[in-house]
């Protein structure tokens, strides 16, 4: 049975997707709001169809709180890069350049506001980056980033990435950090399990800390639910 749903999940879902950035490309020619209004419907889309075709339910511990944040996410699958976008209200997203790459998917991201990531560019990016940062901060959303940089395993911790760190001194911005346990349900392959997924949004972190203290604090945060992973 959970072969089917996730088989099921998948015919609706990648299809309805690409509906979804059509409507997205379209609503973009009204204004931002129509657009992000139906990125935002895509996000729902899915938190509708895992909880009612995969028997995933949310539960969200704490609240992210309104205005200029660096969100600082635990990263184990898919489901949290649109679950976070219904639980952070509008972010920025750092995201990396392959998919900011991806035909109409990726000029729909960044209509909506991403900061793009390109791995192999070396100090070109990171300026980049940094720009496009500094941007949204002045229009006054949280940008959002999974500071270890790509998907982890239930139980792993590696080390955060170095690009966290720049972006918390270039922002100068508190960090509201987030554990999740999204990838006991929700692995790399075809089939997805039933249960419920656990947000857990952490205290704010203020800005101006040493490098050292912020990403032990950080990565100590997001890494609250791994014991029980």
């Amino acid at each position: 049975m959970r072969l089917l749903r996730s088989i099921l999940y998948a015919a609706i879902f990648y299809p309805g997707t690409a509906l979804f950035v059509l409507a997205g490309i379209s609503a973009s020619l009204f204004g931002t709001a129509p657009m992000r209004g139906v990125v935002h419907g895509w996000c729902d889309f899915n938190h509708w169809l895992a909880r009612h075709l995969l028997r995933i339910r949310v539960a969200v511990q704490g609240q992210v709180p309104e205005g200029g944040y660096l969100i600082a996410v635990k990263h184990q699958s898919m489901f949290e890069t649109t679950e976070m976008m219904r639980i952070a209200r509008t972010p920025v997203v750092v995201l990396k350049r392959e998919l900011s790459d991806i035909p109409l998917f990726g000029w729909l991201t960044r209509r909506y506001g991403v900061i793009v990531v390109d791995r192999d560019a070396g100090a070109k990016a990171l300026r980049a980056m940094m720009r496009e940062a500094r941007a949204a901060k002045e229009a006054g959303r949280p940008v959002m980033i999974y500071p270890e940089g790509t998907r982890v395993r239930p139980g792993e911790t590696p080390p955060l990435g170095a690009g966290f760190a720049g972006l918390y001194r270039a922002l100068g911005l508190p960090v509201v950090p987030v554990a999740m346990d999204s990838g006991r349900l929700w692995g790399r392959g075809l089939v997805k399990q039933p249960g419920t997924i656990h947000f857990v949004v952490g205290d704010a972190i203020p800005a101006g800390l040493p490098r050292d203290e912020i990403e032990r604090r950080v990565h100590s945060a997001i890494n609250a639910l791994e014991s029980a992973a």
